[in-house]
């Protein structure tokens, strides 16, 4: 499985026990969809490891206490602290309306209801406060934004979001 095929669900904090189970920190909203996995891949010296899950329950809200088949010491999880976890992208709820995955619209086109086609969203910046689309028209990049009130449509069928964007943002990058 290549990485490029999952997406990141969390990663693996620290030992729970003296029997090698560990904590694994969620990156989700939803934790309890993810509560009853029958396995995992680990992101193990670079590579993406599967691990079949024997148990596992959430445990403070993010948290999820896994016993990987196989694992039965502090030594052995001690090895798996720090690590990764990924899913196969096809294991992602389906999400519907204006709701999207950060990877779902790469390529979509920007549109804006004043301005009319802005431009191919080329990735989106999520390293900063708001995250951002990263937008190119031509040579120019620019970076709009990422905020519900802007977001008027997700246009999945046409691979197109729709937006109403603050006179003059787009102006100001060509």
């Amino acid at each position: 499985m290549r990485k490029e095929d999952c997406f990141y669900l969390g990663k693996i904090a620290k030992k729970f026990s003296f029997k090698g189970e560990v904590l694994a920190y969620l990156d989700t909203d939803e934790p309890e969809l993810y509560e009853n996995l029958e396995s995992v891949f680990v992101d193990h010296n670079k590579h993406l490891v599967p691990f079949f899950i024997e148990s596992s329950s959430l445990h403070k809200n993010d948290f999820l206490r896994i016993r990987f088949e196989d694992i039965a010491t502090e030594e052995q999880a001690d090895a798996l602290i720090g690590c990764d976890l990924y899913l196969p992208l096809k294991m992602l709820p389906k999400l519907s309306g204006n709701k999207f995955y950060f990877h779902e619209v790469i390529g979509f086109e920007v549109e804006d209801q004043r301005l009319g086609y802005v431009g191919e969203i080329q990735s989106i910046n999520d390293t900063t406060a708001q995250p951002l689309f990263e937008v190119l028209k031509g040579d120019a990049e620019i970076l709009i934004p990422m905020i519900d009130h802007f977001l008027v449509k997700v246009d999945r069928e046409n691979k197109k979001i729709i937006m109403d964007l603050p006179e003059g943002l787009i102006e100001m990058y060509l």
